[in-house]
């Protein structure tokens, strides 16, 4: 377990999990995932960090939270905003350069994206954070752990997550939320 990692679920403690295919996922999404993305999820499935940061884990049946569909819909979502004459972030102008969702703020709807490039290792892509309901874009250094534990620590502060650092951490399955949702 990487220490950003270790770190989180000492100040969340996981529920019980079962692992995902990720070879069929990647497959799937047409690009590898970064490790720490994946031992994250395998660490806690989908859910909700300190009432914030809902992480998307393939395979679950609601849309909204799962990775492949919200993929899916913000690619075409964003495609249309930019279709429309919204800028788009600089980094986007390489060739293959790609946009991979991998949770979001829960209150206003922000997306927090994998930016992938080519040549670049999976490990090392940025967090690019999209404005819910605005085209306002703010970048991050990875990976996705790092980015995680430091919100939740207070370590590195985002307009788009006021709220953090929490008193006390908490993490809630999806089957727990909608659940008693």
């Amino acid at each position: 377990m990487n220490p950003s990692l270790t770190r989180i679920t000492e100040l969340a403690p996981p529920p019980e999990t079962a692992p995902k295919d990720w070879d069929a996922i990647e497959g799937q999404l047409g690009t590898q995932l970064p490790d720490d993305y994946k031992e994250l999820v395998d660490t806690y499935g989908g859910g909700l960090f300190d009432e914030s940061v809902w992480l998307l884990e393939p395979g679950c049946p609601r849309p909204r939270y799962d990775l492949l569909a919200m993929d899916t819909q913000c690619r075409e979502s964003l495609q249309q905003l930019w279709e429309r004459g919204e800028a788009r972030p600089e980094e986007l102008e390489q060739e293959g350069a790609r946009l991979i969702p991998w949770a979001y703020e829960d209150e206003g709807g922000e997306v927090l994206y994998l930016l992938s490039t080519p040549g670049q290792k999976p490990e090392n892509w940025p967090i690019l954070i999209n404005e819910g309901r605005g085209p306002e874009w703010e970048r991050h250094q990875g990976p996705c752990t790092s980015f995680l534990l430091s919100l939740m620590t207070g370590e590195i502060e985002s307009e788009y997550f006021p709220d953090l650092p929490a008193d006390e951490h908490l993490f809630e399955t999806n089957e727990e939320i909608f659940t008693n949702g």
